[in-house]
């Protein structure tokens, strides 16, 4: 690619991204890592109709908001969190919707040594069709195992990795000898915009039901605190009226 061209690819990514943020008044901000070209491809068009995704450099996305700060001063909010291989996912439609979308876009992937373990991964127990020349194999890494009918059986549950360490050499190998993938790699929602507000995505999981639950539970603790210290509100003044009505009546007994 010459000089020029690549110029000219920039100014056009450039105005893609402007266009979009203006089109658009809600994205994902999304993580891509181990997430491949042909994944990539796939993601973008199960979200067609429904969302666009484009990714990028981060110096250049940087460049692109800030230089048009001037026309929506709220893209700033965005600036903190362009970090590391991210990129955006743009809709219209309901975000629910759209981040099950994206979330369920996944595939299989081998153990790598090296790699950051996304979750735990155990082995159950089982016959693994090896060989007994392998069993040093499995004895370096702890397992309990025996010969069964001339192969290798794991005789109990192996907690190989724990989430988030490294894959190691051996643990990796092991895994692929048992044709076993353990992980799955997607696009990962870090966070939501929606009109200048950045939030966490676990907020398009509360209910009306759980935001009425914990306005109950925030007048139920005014009310308490009111009559503890006799400090009448609206909120406690029925108790009030009550717990009177009941004092009066066991005078009236006595």
């Amino acid at each position: 690619m010459g000089r020029e061209d690549k110029a000219t690819w920039k100014s056009n990514y450039f105005l893609k991204l402007v266009q979009l943020l203006d089109e658009y008044p809600k994205c994902f901000i999304v993580g891509a890592d181990n997430v491949g070209s042909n994944q990539m491809q796939q993601i973008r068009i199960s979200l067609r109709g429904h969302a666009v995704v484009l990714m990028g450099k981060n110096t250049m996305i940087r460049k692109a908001i800030r230089g048009h700060l001037e026309n929506n001063p709220l893209l700033e909010n965005l600036l903190p969190h362009i970090k590391g291989n991210m990129g955006f996912v743009f809709t219209n439609q309901d975000l629910v919707e759209v981040r099950d979308m994206i979330i369920l876009n996944k595939v299989q992937a081998p153990a790598k040594a090296g790699a950051l373990a996304p979750i735990d991964v155990s082995i159950p127990a089982q016959n693994t069709g090896l060989g007994p020349e392998k069993t040093s194999f499995f004895q370096a890494l702890s397992i309990p195992t025996k010969i069964s009918k001339g192969t290798i059986e794991i005789m109990s549950d192996v907690h190989l990795i724990k989430k988030d360490e490294r894959v190691g050499a051996s643990e990796a190998t092991l895994l692929n000898m048992l044709n076993i993938s353990p992980f799955t790699y997607g696009l990962k929602v870090y966070q939501v915009y929606d009109s200048g507000t950045v939030f966490d995505p676990s907020v398009l999981d509360i209910t009306n039901e759980d935001i009425q639950a914990k306005f109950m539970a925030g007048v139920q603790n005014v009310a308490s605190v009111c009559l503890q210290i006799g400090y009448p509100t609206l909120v406690s003044v029925g108790h009030s009226v009550v717990n009177e009505i009941g004092r009066a009546s066991c005078r009236e007994r006595v």
